[in-house]
């Protein structure tokens, strides 16, 4: 089984921006060392805690300070880009880093409406036109689009095309990963939906590309790995809180406590997010892995800690993954 990095690029505390791209280069290049497959980066627009808007250039910059790990999107939001310009430069970023890049596309706006606006327009009406998005750029990727009979190259043409996935979390992303021959990252990190039908379904309709000739699933689960499992627990508890909405009040009443406790219990127990020792970790991951038929998970650790983040990160590698 592989195991791969999800990386947010999340800004802790006081660290800043540069503090926290720095860190995500010293993931990708711990994960690297301790046999991760992939590392793949997120996008995201005008959000106070995370930092990485521009996926591409953070690659490049970690390509270059890595030798063989894949890096990737996951996910690039088509929907704000043109066609061309992302070909283009995938097919540079596979050209600096010949088989190592995974072009993971997204259709979320990773950020607010007014954010959107100012990236691409009206949002929705960018993503009424994805299908033909996709259909251009996967004709981008294997030198076969035309505009009015000519050729149109997405240069420079790299000795061994990206990867392309499709990430989501329903059964309108695993369709177009089916219909345009893509691999398909069920989100089970953010789902509370059982997502072994969705992904049946994408296997069942795929249709095979250039790029693709099989269906390929990889499942993307929350982790936090850490020596006991008490230890676990308790940042499972501040990794929630972390993520509570901005504004939100804390619990004033034991009541209003319980019931947040038992909100979290529900949400690792849907699927959301493996909690424990190497072990446990590993012994849940296994069960996944035949109920889903992958042998492939895209984890996120979601400790609002750097040190502790990294930490989950080794101890799963060094339990799970055979050198």
């Amino acid at each position: 089984m592989q195991l791969s990095v999800l990386d947010l690029v999340p800004v802790f505390k006081n660290a800043g921006s540069v503090a926290a791209l720095e860190q995500a280069v010293q993931l990708a290049r711990m994960a690297e060392q301790h046999g991760y497959h992939r590392y793949w980066v997120a996008e995201h627009h005008d959000m106070e805690g995370l930092a990485c808007t521009s996926p591409e250039v953070l690659l490049a910059y970690i390509g270059a300070r890595t030798e063989r790990i894949r890096l990737g999107t996951g996910a690039l939001l088509l929907p704000h880009y043109k066609p061309i310009k992302v070909a283009e430069t995938f097919h540079l970023l596979a050209s600096l880093c010949p088989g190592r890049i995974d072009l993971g596309i997204g259709r979320a706006p990773g950020g607010s409406a007014h954010v959107s606006m100012a990236l691409s327009g009206n949002f929705l009406e960018n993503v009424r036109y994805l299908p033909d998005s996709l259909q251009a750029l996967m004709e981008m990727l294997v030198h076969n689009y035309q505009i009015e009979g000519q050729p149109v190259i997405a240069r420079p043409l790299p000795p061994i095309p990206p990867e392309v996935w499709m990430l989501g979390t329903n059964s309108k992303s695993a369709s177009y990963a089916a219909q345009f021959g893509t691999g398909y990252v069920f989100g089970q990190f953010m789902s509370d939906r059982d997502g072994l039908e969705i992904v049946t379904e994408y296997r069942q309709k795929f249709k095979p590309s250039r790029l693709q000739p099989e269906p390929r699933v990889i499942v993307a689960i929350g982790v936090i790995c850490a020596e006991t499992q008490e230890e676990a627990r308790q940042l499972a508890s501040e990794a929630s809180a972390w993520f509570r909405p901005q504004g939100q009040a804390e619990p004033v009443q034991e009541q209003e406590k319980e019931r947040q406790e038992e909100e979290e219990d529900r949400a690792v127990q849907q699927r959301k997010l493996v909690a424990g020792t190497p072990q446990q970790v590993k012994a849940r991951l296994e069960e996944m892995s035949a109920r889903y038929g992958v042998d492939e998970f895209l984890v996120i650790s979601v400790i609002p800690d750097y040190e502790k983040r990294l930490r989950s990160y080794e101890l799963l590698g060094s339990c799970f993954i055979e050198r």
